[in-house]
């Protein structure tokens, strides 16, 4: 027992290493004061500095955030729909689709997430050029809002199958119509899955590169858009104090989400 339980915290800490030593050493040569992250020149604040006076990369994280809200909100909005539009076409008595016909629409449903990044921006690229559609912001909101849809999806529907029916049939006993149950039974219920949903969906979005080069207008140009081109000129640590911060403000809001749950559990309580 006492070697299993070794090998356990072995493993585990071997894990935690992996994922979290890269991250502090992003972290800790962000200040460095050379410009290369093989070496360590001393402690110096000079890349903060220089962060806060590249308009060109706060302009390209700004993009991001926007595009990241836009898209994950659009894909919340379609994809606890088309969860709910499956929910409701399995109830007993109430199919209209054959149960093969079914599960090719759910297949088709999660696509998006199973087809390589690079073929799913060649599409969408080759789509827009057939529509004429500008390169930009707008398609860019298109094509992330196509892949960020499955990630709803899924998380809603796993909500939804464990979700008991008889909240519901009991408010349209009482005389709520469709949407109004909705409104006020359903979605208070599956909000937290919709609201999970929503952060993978951001995540995923703030994130993509790949399909975002396919897509993306010469003048719109996203956070790691924008660090995959220095790449080929050497990432400077002022990109390491760009992802310092920004590991810094997930942290805290991590920390404030589990305040606020933590806080709200006692007050049941």
């Amino acid at each position: 027992m006492r070697k299993q339980s070794f090998w356990k915290k072995g493993y585990v800490a071997g894990i935690l290493i992996l994922m979290y030593v890269p991250i502090l050493m992003v972290i800790i040569y962000s200040f460095n004061a050379g410009r290369l992250n093989s070496s360590w020149s001393g402690f110096s604040l000079r890349w903060y500095g220089e962060l806060f006076r590249d308009r060109a990369m706060f302009r390209a994280l700004w993009n991001s955030l926007f595009l990241a809200l836009a898209s994950s909100f659009s894909a919340a909005v379609i994809g606890t729909l088309g969860a709910m539009g499956a929910w409701r076409e399995w109830e007993p008595g109430r199919r209209s689709l054959g149960l093969r016909t079914g599960k090719i629409l759910e297949y088709l449903s999660v696509l998006p997430i199973m087809i390589p990044e690079i073929i799913l921006g060649m599409v969408l690229l080759a789509f827009f050029s057939l529509l004429a559609l500008p390169l930009g912001m707008l398609t860019l909101v298109i094509a992330h809002t196509c892949f960020c849809i499955p990630y709803v999806y899924i998380v809603v529907k796993a909500r939804l199958a464990g979700l008991d029916k008889s909240y519901v049939e009991a408010a349209k006993d009482l005389g709520a119509g469709e949407w109004r149950a909705f409104y006020d039974i359903t979605l208070p219920l599956i909000l937290p899955a919709i609201v999970s949903g929503m952060l993978i969906a951001f995540a995923m979005s703030f994130d993509d590169v790949i399909v975002s080069v396919f897509v993306t207008g010469p003048n719109t140009n996203t956070l790691p858009i924008r660090i995959f081109t220095q790449i080929k000129t050497g990432v400077t640590p002022k990109t390491n104090a760009l992802c310092t911060l920004l590991f810094i403000i997930t942290v805290m809001l991590c920390l404030a989400s589990a305040t606020l749950g933590a806080s709200k559990k006692e007050e049941k309580n």
